[in-house]
């Protein structure tokens, strides 16, 4: 029996029907990816599938008694709990048998009766059985694993950055380890070593899982099954993430096939209607309009948006734009073990990479001017100037529109050209006039690109662009980068996105803390 049926779901907005009557089941053994363009309805799906909200038609069935865990990245983290009190909250249940445990011996020892002491027996053997006495071990394994040790198991939670936050709140949900796992993706704030870590975890899991990625590396590594949802439908392949594009790029040619035949026995038959209707075949016509008025017309097939990423360029005469010595970065203390000294030339793309939480983004602000530097300095020629791309997908006012929040960001650019900006980046008329709350990730990343659309600069400070695009929404953001006359400074968990030659330097701060 299906862990999951999901039988005849649709879902509608007012400028489009993400998916109608779509079908799909989730077994025991499935490790399910699913895949779709940004804006195609993944999120909507997962909190579907979690009860968060209800579909419009159609039905989602759980079996009885499973659990479902749910990566929910706005969980609530209070302010004095250590990162060890959290993680160990996901074993609630087994402390209070604990509790109870302790109950049982305090009674008994006040009472004798041996009723308390065999009732505490088996209270014990569930501990262990649970495995509460290793619990401590458990969060230590999976805490280093997802790059939190680092951070030292009393820091409060409430002083995480948005990424490291996100990992805790996943370290938890692994913790819990429930039946199914449903993750909604999970690998944007982590980096390389510690999303090999959670490849492995996700391989040996006994359970089942349901995972959202636009990190198709990733999703390749894990996955047996896929879920793709495409053209208003959702379909599944069985097989790796490779075979299921293989699969629908064969579907795709096969209903093309199939539309254009059917195209042209519509135009043939609705020639003849026109040309017997009042003749002496007029029977025989009225019986054909009958016939294409009960035909089942596929839907013309649509291509996919395009996406056209260009960074303008302002030309320096500056062969060297930044260069820095012996600079040393963090807040109260150093960061990284090791000062910077790096130089950037005029049209250098240099990567930034390392763990998170281990001083990226915090490189890029002091950089920029946001942060002091603790000791050492840098210069900026005066030639330079920079567009900067934040990671956190935080607004002045979450409930303006695209438009509205460029429009306020560049009062003297026509609307006209704003809204050119957006559809280049494939946010669609119905989304630019939307709050920028109801968009997914993807279509809110590509609004702070198209903000930078008004930025002519000549270096580029890049921090994790990437982390919510789909995968041709990557190709084309590369492709922009690469064409960027000036220079560029690029921070990416995403390993296959460096792919190629066009890097002329890696930065590796995690390298400079081990020497």
């Amino acid at each position: 029996m299906s862990l999951l049926t999901v039988s005849n779901l649709g879902q509608h907005f007012v400028d489009k029907t993400l998916y109608e009557n779509a079908n799909f089941v989730l077994n025991k053994e499935d490790h399910l990816g699913v895949t779709g363009q940004n804006g195609v309805g993944k999120s909507t799906l997962i909190k579907i599938l979690t009860g968060e909200i209800l579909p419009d038609e159609g039905q989602v069935k759980w079996q009885n008694r499973v659990s479902v865990g749910y990566l929910d990245q706005y969980a609530k983290l209070t302010p004095g709990v250590t990162i060890r009190a959290f993680l160990q909250t996901a074993f609630t249940a087994l402390y209070q048998k604990e509790n109870e445990l302790n109950d049982l011996y305090i009674q008994y020892g006040e009472s004798g009766d041996n009723n308390l002491l065999e009732r505490a027996g088996k209270v014990q053997t569930y501990l262990e059985e649970h495995n509460f006495y290793g619990i401590d071990t458990e969060i230590e394994r999976v805490a280093s694993g997802l790059g939190l040790a680092e951070l030292g198991y009393d820091h409060d939670v409430s002083e995480l950055s948005g990424g490291q936050r996100s990992k805790i709140i996943l370290a938890k949900l692994l913790l819990q380890a429930p039946d199914v796992l449903v993750l909604d993706e999970p690998t944007n704030y982590l980096d390389v070593s510690h999303i090999d870590w959670l490849v492995n975890y996700l391989n040996e899991f006994a359970g089942a899982f349901i995972v959202v990625s636009h990190d198709y590396d990733f999703l390749g590594r894990i996955a047996n099954c896929i879920i793709d949802i495409d053209l208003g439908t959702i379909t599944r392949y069985t097989g790796t993430l490779r075979q299921a594009m293989k699969q629908k790029a064969a579907n795709r040619e096969t209903y093309l096939k199939a539309y254009t035949n059917q195209q042209r026995k519509i135009a043939k038959t609705e020639a003849y209607i026109r040309k017997n209707k009042a003749g002496t075949r007029a029977k025989s016509a009225k019986s054909r309009e009958r016939q294409l008025a009960k035909l089942e017309v596929l839907n013309p097939p649509k291509d996919n948006r395009h996406v056209q990423f260009e960074f303008p360029y302002v030309a320096t005469a500056a062969n060297l734009l930044l260069q820095t010595q012996d600079l040393v970065i963090g807040y109260d203390r150093p960061l990284v073990k090791q000062a910077f000294n790096f130089s950037l030339g005029g049209n250098e793309k240099v990567a930034i990479t390392g763990f998170n939480g281990i001083g990226k983004t915090t490189l890029l602000k002091t950089l920029l001017g946001k942060l002091p530097a603790i000791s050492g300095h840098f210069e900026i020629s005066v030639a330079t100037k920079i567009a900067y791309f934040k990671q956190d997908l935080i607004w002045p006012n979450n409930n303006m529109t695209p438009l509205q929040y460029l429009q306020e960001e560049f009062e003297q650019q026509k609307p006209k050209e704003l809204r050119s900006a957006l559809a280049r980046l494939g946010v669609t008329a119905q989304q630019a006039m939307s709050p920028l709350k109801k968009l997914s990730g993807g279509e809110q990343e590509k609004v702070k690109l198209a903000k930078m659309q008004f930025e002519p600069a000549n270096l580029l400070f890049l921090d994790e662009p990437t982390n919510h695009l789909d995968r041709d929404a990557k190709d084309a953001l590369r492709q922009a980068i690469i064409r960027f006359s000036g220079a560029v400074i690029i921070v990416s968990h995403e390993r296959d996105f460096f792919q190629g030659d066009w890097i002329d330097k890696t930065i590796d701060i995690e390298t400079m803390n081990k020497l």
